[in-house]
């Protein structure tokens, strides 16, 4: 599962053909022992995350929405993405 991000303790991976599950564009977030999907739109589809770190999570979403969706039509080609900028 390639890491498109890293910053303050969370980690943000997006999978390779990851549309089937919850058929909505999303990353997968990792915080300690916590585990959440996120849609790009903020809906957290799976798991939990700590309010304070999904708040993080969300507005870096918000700042890099153009570059989070770019990269999620490329991974669900199977092609590579980049990484994204930490907040």
């Amino acid at each position: 599962m390639p890491e498109i991000s890293r910053f303050y303790g969370i980690v943000i991976k997006m999978i390779f053909n990851d549309n089937d599950k919850h058929h909505k564009p999303h990353v997968h977030v990792y915080y300690g022992d916590c585990e959440s999907s996120i849609a790009l739109d903020g809906e957290v589809l799976e798991g939990r995350i700590p309010l304070k770190q999904y708040r993080m999570v969300s507005g870096w979403m918000a700042i890099h929405e153009d570059e989070l969706y770019a990269a999620w039509n490329k991974a669900v080609r199977n092609e590579h993405f980049d990484k994204i900028p930490p907040l």
